[in-house]
């Protein structure tokens, strides 16, 4: 969502930039177009490096791997004492 924000408004800023839309005259009196513009495409394009940023740590932080050597059999019924590592269950306890 934060790089389609970021698309938006650097084409705002383009299209103010370029002159291709100009402004009410109401606001063109009290705001001028280019800076505008400018400042539009500085913020869409810093969204977009942030979007891209944070996708990224996103699908790093979600990934997964997980080796098994299918060679050994895994023992799920081993239940580890409080000294032995191994899944405790106290319901199993003498």
């Amino acid at each position: 969502m934060i790089i389609g924000v970021g698309i938006v408004l650097l084409a705002l800023g383009l299209i103010l930039v370029t002159g291709a839309v100009d402004l009410p005259a109401s606001w063109a009196s009290h705001i001028a177009s280019d800076t505008l513009g400018w400042i539009l495409i500085a913020v869409g394009g810093l969204s977009i490096l942030l979007g891209l940023a944070v996708t990224v740590q996103r699908n790093r932080a979600a990934t997964t791997r997980i080796e098994r050597d299918h060679a050994t059999p895994v023992d799920t019924a081993h239940r580890g004492g409080p000294d032995e590592p191994g899944i405790t269950d106290p319901s199993h306890r003498a």
